[in-house]
């Protein structure tokens, strides 16, 4: 006969959660074999790392979490599901290289969601549109940044030769929490080639203007931009401000 069992064994510290499996085999000299599956580090209750049984802990943003384990389907995916991967991939796709951005700048840092999640569930309810047989972003609704900072007032953009964006704005510094060194953020992105540029500093909110020199290899290309405004500290940030599109000269 064989069977399984669950036994908790203490080593240190740590309790140990084992399979255990009875084997009735009477050419083997060990006839229990333990498999562990988890482990807890404060007393048999407290959290634990590891797979037990249909669960599994993990500890996440700091906290210890117990997770199901994904139930298994043979069925095959159905339209919808396909298209709704689709979409998740093809957002992600276009966040992806601007997460430096987005992880200082979208949203609350003391959601459970990560910033970049948080951008992940906006962009996927806002900000993309299916045109079959495509998906595509819908640029004036695309955020760099969402905060509380007083934003960019009256922005505008002009290309510049060669290979340069002129931007310029009106000097809010001392309204509300706007400062004189809020620093400007940018971020270009050039859709016929799916290339990006970003700096973090392109100007100041007081300096009322900035030019962001571009690499040669945007030249000619169409490009969509966003800004921002963050303080010095990176502790505030506005919400951004989409900027169409112009041609780099």
């Amino acid at each position: 006969m064989s069977g399984h069992a669950l036994v908790g064994l203490k080593v240190a510290n740590y309790f140990w959660l084992c399979s255990v499996t009875n084997r009735a085999d009477s050419h083997s000299n060990n006839p229990k074999i333990l498999t562990t599956m988890g482990t807890y580090n404060k007393g048999i209750l407290g959290p634990f790392s590891g797979k037990v049984g249909t669960v599994v802990g993990a500890v996440w943003r700091g906290k210890f979490v117990m997770r199901s384990l994904p139930a298994k389907s043979d069925k095959a995916p159905t339209e919808d599901q396909l298209l709704q991967r689709e979409k998740f991939t093809f957002v992600s796709g276009f966040l992806t290289p601007i997460s430096s951005v987005l992880s200082l700048y979208f949203g609350s840092g003391n959601s459970e969601l990560t910033r970049r999640n948080q951008a992940m569930s906006y962009h996927l309810k806002n900000a993309v549109d299916f045109v079959d047989p495509d998906f595509e972003m819908i640029y004036n609704k695309v955020l760099i940044s969402k905060g509380d900072l007083l934003g960019i007032q009256n922005p505008s953009v002009t290309p510049v030769a060669t290979d340069k964006l002129s931007y310029a704005w009106d000097n809010n510094s001392g309204q509300g929490e706007a400062k004189a060194t809020d620093q400007l953020v940018v971020v270009v992105y050039a859709p016929a080639e799916d290339i990006y540029f970003t700096t973090l500093n392109a100007a100041t909110r007081t300096e009322t203007s900035g030019v962001v020199q571009l690499p040669s290899f945007f030249n000619g290309l169409q490009v969509q931009s966003w800004i921002t405004f963050a303080a010095a500290d990176g502790k505030k940030y506005a919400t951004s401000v989409y900027m169409g599109a112009v041609t780099v000269l």
